[in-house]
């Protein structure tokens, strides 16, 4: 077999492995599709989301490693430039890796793509960024461009919560952390985050 017929092999594998939840096998698989064929950006993306989720699960984790899922999550845009997740996904990790005007380059461009089908998303961590970076009007903006594509994400309107809270602007904080509790989904009324701020 020719070295890309190897590593849509070995993607399948980590397909597969992903659908049984055995995600060390996945990133095994993913890597190894990587290495045989530098474009294969589907197995690049299963890669960088498999050690996102790592961190996601537990940040403290030796297996929560953000360098590698930028690594990847670079990797895939490199082989597909038209993979908006993976776009959206490396604003993410940015953020978490404490790069927000890094993340803000990635992100900013995303949102206003027309074809990105997920603008809610891309909006939402673009007002993370800027909310990290103690751009409250900026966040401002973007939250509420988040919530007018998405009116149920609770995390737009929890982190828009935030940045009227640090503008002292106490009646619209409460308005959107209350939104965010009420929002119709049992993930929104669990976010303790947004009853603590709303208590706060």
């Amino acid at each position: 077999q020719s070295p890309e017929a190897q590593s849509l092999a070995e993607y399948d594998l980590a397909k597969e492995s992903y659908r049984l939840g055995k995600m060390r096998n996945v990133l095994d698989h993913a890597q190894k599709a990587v290495e045989l064929d530098e474009t294969n950006a589907d197995a690049a993306f299963l890669a960088a989301r498999v050690y996102l989720e790592f961190c996601i699960q537990d940040e403290a984790s030796n297996d929560c490693r953000y360098e590698d899922a930028e690594k990847y999550a670079r990797k895939t845009i490199e082989a597909n430039p038209e993979q908006r997740e993976a776009k959206n996904m490396l604003g993410v990790i940015l953020v978490h890796r404490s790069r927000f005007e890094d993340a803000v380059g990635v992100l900013k461009p995303l949102a206003n793509d027309i074809l990105y089908n997920s603008p809610e998303s891309a909006w939402g961590n673009l007002g993370w960024a800027y909310l990290k970076l103690g751009n409250y009007d900026d966040a401002i903006d973007a939250l509420r461009r988040s919530l007018a594509a998405q009116p149920l994400f609770c995390v737009g309107a929890y982190r828009l919560g935030l940045a009227y809270e640090m503008k002292n602007d106490f009646k619209a904080a409460n308005d959107a952390f209350t939104k965010a509790v009420e929002t119709p989904s049992p993930d929104c009324q669990r976010l303790q985050d947004a009853f603590d701020a709303r208590a706060r």
